[in-house]
């Protein structure tokens, strides 16, 4: 068969590839082990450009480049006399263990024992291993490898491990000893046939044993072009660190996401552009209120605030150009244009992209309407996601804001980024505002600032632990608009038809507002049920059922009572939160089941009075 037509070793969604499967990721496969190889060995055949400026820009300022394309995976096609499509992956890691049952007795005790050979030892194409009474025995890819904290990968030097010398003369054939189960390290060991030297694997987690780390990225190919200097903090080396490759922490992709929302900003610059040749005559306040009496400009501009349309007319007389970089996050965008609009923002057309309607909250119940600001019932969003790359060990989520720092030590996914990986998902949802004022009011009270210098308390000492320097605490309103989040899922996802792991939230706290945003898409229809808009109708019961569920924990009171800086318990970013009340489904929290606290959203058995849902209040 010719290899253009060869079926693929395997197949994967889209959106596996952004955030399991994506370029550095090792994959089990039925016979082998890969990595998926970088993007410059993705085949161009099969990928379509996604349109989304504002993610585009983001990830191009992160990058450090001047722009970015955003384009699909290449998909596969039932088209036999199509171009070839897919993506390439390189087998890794280049050690196996030989299929044999053979044993080794040390200490009085007995060890199942495999040869342990690279693949230059191999035969049939690297399939098999010739044992030393001439038959062909299966092998394995070994479970270990070495990586480290900037996402490098390599095989472990294994003569050099088991003879603890890098520079050992010895080349005797090697086994691996494995007593128990074979999952505890220490009961793992490596040893040398020739001169009798055996050590544990447990001497592989010690810091500098596997040596320094030499920049190998085998998904972008071979060659020293492929590699890079690879440096740690102060600029001093950085050493290599065991990794199980099949381990969770072996591969954490960084995605940034937008929602595809009407940018107000845009908006007027197109309507000034339309009517520029009418307005550029405009030198000051007074001649442009006579002209926007003239029904063709008043209708242009329906909608717009008169200072921002001065200050676009007086950049564009001075010669300033368009400017696509706003200086906003990108969550400052999605909640200024979900605020915007009295009535809807924008267009109700089956190919929009977003469509919102703003609920009439003249009937609220007074508990409620001193603290929610406005109710949006999301009809259509599209939320676009991209890579940027990945890490290992520690994940690296996006801040509060929606950004991802721009000094995180991410691994790259080319070695020159001309493109990156995107998908985009449809669907709904329902937005929930909060008024300012009575957020502020609940900051001010002494009790809530208590409970926040504990929590901050419990962050600092999360910071230690891991070795930052710095870091900025999220701040209690989002600490509470989070919690409260993921009572709602809980609440909502019992009567909406949407599993709880379908639903996903954007919280958003800062100066242009505090508000939740829970959504829900995918790549099908599957995603615009209209369950969340449902729910948005009925949103009062819906917050009842979710504070109910928050005041008592089946693990209470140890729940209620825990102390986010208790050094035994190692939970320093949770309040009063575990996985009896608050903790979900990882992929429909964006801060991973982090900075949580009930205790800040209703009354618990604790009885701090830090909630801002109270009765009293």
């Amino acid at each position: 068969m010719p290899a253009s037509k060869k079926r693929p070793p395997g197949e994967l969604r889209r959106s596996q590839v952004l955030n399991t499967y994506g370029p550095g990721s090792m994959v089990d496969l039925p016979n082998y082990s890969v990595v998926i190889g970088g993007l410059n060995h993705w085949s161009e055949a099969g990928r379509k450009t996604v349109e989304e400026e504002r993610l585009a820009a983001k990830v191009a300022e992160l990058l450090g480049v001047a722009s970015i394309e955003l384009s699909t995976p290449p998909s596969d096609t039932p088209d036999p006399d199509a171009p070839r499509t897919g993506i390439t992956a390189f087998a890794f890691p280049t050690w196996f263990l030989a299929q044999v049952n053979g044993s080794f007795t040390f200490g009085g005790r007995e060890y199942r024992s495999r040869p342990l050979v690279p693949a230059g030892g191999l035969v049939d194409g690297g399939g098999r291993y010739l044992t030393d009474d001439r038959k062909k025995v299966p092998v394995v890819p070994v479970r270990f490898v070495r990586s480290c904290i900037n996402g490098h990968l390599a095989d472990i030097e294994w003569p050099a491990f088991v003879h603890a010398d890098f520079d050992t003369s010895c080349k005797g054939p090697l086994w691996l000893d494995e007593g128990g189960s074979g999952s505890d390290f220490a009961e793992i060991f490596v040893r040398c046939a020739r001169c009798g030297t055996r050590r544990p694997l447990s001497n592989a987690t010690l810091p500098k044993v596997l040596g320094p780390c030499k920049g190998e990225r085998p998904w972008l190919g071979v060659g020293q072009a492929t590699r890079e200097v690879c440096r740690g903090e102060r600029e001093q080396p950085e050493y290599a660190r065991l990794l199980v490759r099949s381990a969770s922490n072996a591969y954490f992709s960084q995605t940034l996401s937008v929602i595809s929302l009407p940018d107000n900003d845009q908006k007027l610059r197109e309507a000034v552009s339309k009517l520029w040749q009418s307005l550029q005559i405009v030198d000051e306040v007074e001649t442009f209120r006579v002209l926007r009496r003239i029904p063709q400009i008043k209708s242009g501009l329906e909608g717009l605030a008169e200072e921002p349309i001065m200050a676009e007319i007086r950049r564009r007389r001075a010669g300033g150009t368009v400017d696509t970089e706003s200086g906003k996050s990108i969550k400052q965008v999605e909640i200024e244009t979900l605020l915007s609009s009295p009535v809807s923002v924008g267009e109700d057309a089956p190919e929009g992209d977003f469509h919102a309607t703003a609920r009439d909250l003249s009937g609220l119940e007074p508990f409620f309407a001193e603290r929610i600001l406005r109710v949006v019932l999301v009809h259509r969003l599209r939320e676009v996601i991209a890579q940027v790359g990945f890490t290992r060990f520690e994940p690296a989520m996006p801040d509060i804001d929606g950004e991802l720092d721009i000094g995180v030590r991410r691994a790259a996914l080319d070695i020159e980024p001309r493109w990156v990986p995107a998908i985009e998902n449809r669907g709904e949802g329902v937005f929930i505002a909060f008024k300012k004022q009575a957020i502020e009011a609940w900051k001010a009270r002494e009790a809530v600032k208590a409970r926040g210098r504990k929590l901050e308390e419990g962050f600092e000492t999360w910071l230690r632990r891991r070795g930052i320097p710095d870091g900025r605490f999220p701040g209690l309103p989002y600490l509470m608009l989070h919690s409260l989040s993921h009572l709602l899922i809980t609440a909502v996802s019992l009567e909406c038809g949407y599993g709880a792991t379908a639903i996903r939230e954007r919280i958003y706290t800062g100066d242009s507002g505090h508000g939740i945003l829970l959504y829900t898409g995918s790549t099908g229809s599957e995603g615009t049920l209209g369950g969340l808009v449902g729910i948005g109708r009925r949103i009062e019961g819906h917050l009842r059922s979710a504070l109910e569920l928050g005041q008592l924990c089946s693990n209470d009171p140890v729940c209620a009572q825990h102390n986010p800086a208790n050094p035994q318990e190692e939970r320093f970013l949770h309040g009063a939160a575990c996985h009896g009340c608050l903790l979900i489904a990882e992929p429909s929290c964006e801060r991973g089941n982090e900075f949580l606290d009930r205790a800040l959203v209703v009354p618990t058995v604790d009885g701090v009075g830090a909630e801002f849902f109270s009765e009293e209040a």
